[in-house]
């Protein structure tokens, strides 16, 4: 093995996946993550030059430990991992769902945090070792929906700095966030009302799934110091949104709706 490895939880599809793509195409050793996306994740490592496919339930964090030490074990040259995957599920300020709850908090930060840890304790490589830990730009701009899910990623946001002052002494050690903002259609959403949706930022613009392997590729050379996120949202974070834009979306095409 002579590419540097990244690990990407959640790799077989979405933002995953695209970043499965372009650490390939960077000459990257890619560890595609999946749960249940067994079909999309063997299509997708078929396509790329240096690829292999990893299942793993996160809900179940002993197993996603023992995940990193099997990979520690065997890679020799292992760069970086990036926590991707993620528990996307609606429950509201008004009603948190505890079963969605346990869920996301163990999905989104439970887990990604656990194998933070040991990756950090037991991966090699010569260069630089960087956790990159995906977030969200909720963290900046909170609204009522997606209450879980937001707890959750908040919680996660909370070990980037920690983490980096835990491996202070350690030279190679980085970690890192990325906090994307609406990148692509979720939830109930169709493809269509992204284009009003996605566009409810400083900028007015659609933020692409490129834009978050960019960012990627550029915190897994090490350059930036420990402890440092990026927000990708074309200046969604900076905004005080009341709702989330799935309803916003709709609720502009309401009211032109009824005016028309």
């Amino acid at each position: 093995m002579t590419r540097p490895a990244v690990l990407v939880t959640g790799g077989a599809t979405r933002i995953g996946a695209a970043l499965v793509r372009g650490f390939a195409a960077a000459g990257w050793h890619t560890i595609i993550h999946y749960r249940s996306s067994a079909t999309e994740a063997d299509a997708l490592a078929a396509t790329l030059p240096s690829a292999e496919t990893i299942a793993c339930n996160l809900a179940d964090d002993e197993a996603a430990v023992a995940m990193i030490r099997e990979l520690a074990g065997r890679l020799p040259d292992w760069r970086c991992l990036i926590n991707s995957a993620s528990v996307f599920d609606y429950d509201s300020v008004q009603g948190l769902d505890p079963a969605i709850f346990r869920e996301a908090m163990q999905v989104n930060a439970l887990a990604p945090a656990r194998m933070a840890q040991a990756y950090l304790a037991h991966a090699r490589s010569a260069a630089q070792r960087a956790v990159i830990q995906i977030t969200d730009m909720k963290l900046d701009n909170p609204n009522p929906d997606f209450f879980s899910y937001t707890m959750s990623k908040h919680a996660l946001a909370s070990t980037i700095a920690m983490l980096a002052k835990g491996h202070a002494a350690d030279p190679g050690a980085r970690i890192y966030g990325i906090a994307p903002g609406a990148i692509l259609a979720s939830h109930d959403q169709s493809e269509d009302e992204t284009e009003v949706s996605h566009r409810l930022n400083l900028l007015g613009r659609k933020t692409g799934p490129d834009e978050i392997v960019a960012a990627a590729l550029f915190l897994a050379s090490g350059v930036m110091k420990s402890g440092q996120s990026l927000f990708i949202d074309s200046g969604q974070h900076l905004l005080d949104q009341p709702r989330d834009v799935i309803w916003l979306a709709r609720e502009q095409a309401a009211a032109a709706g009824a005016a028309a």
